[in-house]
């Protein structure tokens, strides 16, 4: 029982459970909200919007997405017209860049607002220094864990 309550403690069982009650409250919000995209969507044009013309690898690696997921997402934002894809040569092979459309940055700033309420609900009732603190924790958790984890796409 004692090794139960401090394996409770413990904070990457902590943050992942954080992370997919994160993870379910945006569906549950995109489905509700009837957005024509999903979370996981938003948070790839949302990357291209901020870093437009990346390489699949690139956007893979920013929204630590493995390939056949990656693929996957564009594939449909593609069909969908909220994304292009060009062929650019990099390291003397011929690879897709891709580029976020108007018909994209029209979808994201329609979901923005709804993505801002979300974050606003989840920090209710914590004052701002706090929440300043925990992004400093959370930015070295990150640095530590990008020191050992290596990342392939």
């Amino acid at each position: 029982m004692e090794q139960e309550i401090l394996l409770k403690q413990k904070i990457g069982l902590r943050l992942s459970r954080i992370g997919l009650l994160s993870k379910i409250f945006a569906i549950q919000t995109f489905l509700k909200a009837e957005f024509e995209i999903t979370p996981e969507q938003f948070t790839v044009l949302n990357t291209l919007k901020e870093k437009n013309g990346m390489y699949l690898r690139q956007l893979a690696q920013e929204t630590l997405k493995d390939r056949p997921n990656i693929t996957r997402i564009v594939s449909i934002l593609e069909g969908k017209g909220y994304l292009t894809a060009a062929n650019d040569k990099e390291e003397g092979r011929m690879v897709k860049k891709l580029f976020i459309t108007k018909q994209g940055l029209s979808v994201c700033e329609r979901v923005l607002p709804t993505i801002l309420d979300m974050w606003d609900f989840i920090g209710k009732n914590i004052e701002q220094k706090d929440i300043d603190q925990f992004l400093l924790i959370l930015d070295k958790l990150e640095e530590n864990l990008k020191e050992k984890v290596i990342m392939q796409n």
